[in-house]
């Protein structure tokens, strides 16, 4: 079982920064794939990043050079750092735990445990 709790969204112009965090709780959280996941109105929820209990890391192609995924597993945390922001990053993000092994990190159906979401929003 893992519980999470995202924090860190908020209103910022394009071209700044923040860092998305996501405590985590479970007896196994070292084991989990995390993945942060957005979805803006109207559209649906997409993988942003993802990072595996080895620390590999996966970056959709819109976030390539601006995102960075990271976990400090002695915290039992997950972050997202984000770059370079622009107006169609806009979306809640979601953080996301599985324990899944190999397969696709971009299906939101392979992931066990969602946390409830934090707004980000950019304005041009």
């Amino acid at each position: 079982q893992v519980q999470l709790v995202e924090s860190g969204g908020g209103l910022v112009q394009a071209g700044g920064s923040l860092r998305l965090s996501c405590a985590a709780s479970g007896r196994t959280f070292s084991n989990y794939n995390m993945g942060w996941f957005r979805q803006a109105p109207g559209k649906e929820r997409d993988v942003v990043a993802a990072i595996n209990w080895i620390g590999g890391t996966y970056y959709t192609d819109s976030v390539k050079g601006r995102f960075t995924i990271s976990r400090d597993n002695a915290k039992n945390t997950v972050y997202l750092q984000m770059n370079s922001l622009k107006p169609e990053d806009t979306a809640v993000y979601y953080c996301a735990a599985g324990s899944f092994r190999g397969g696709s990190v971009a299906q939101p159906k392979r992931y066990n445990y969602w946390g409830q979401g934090t707004q980000v929003t950019v304005s041009s």
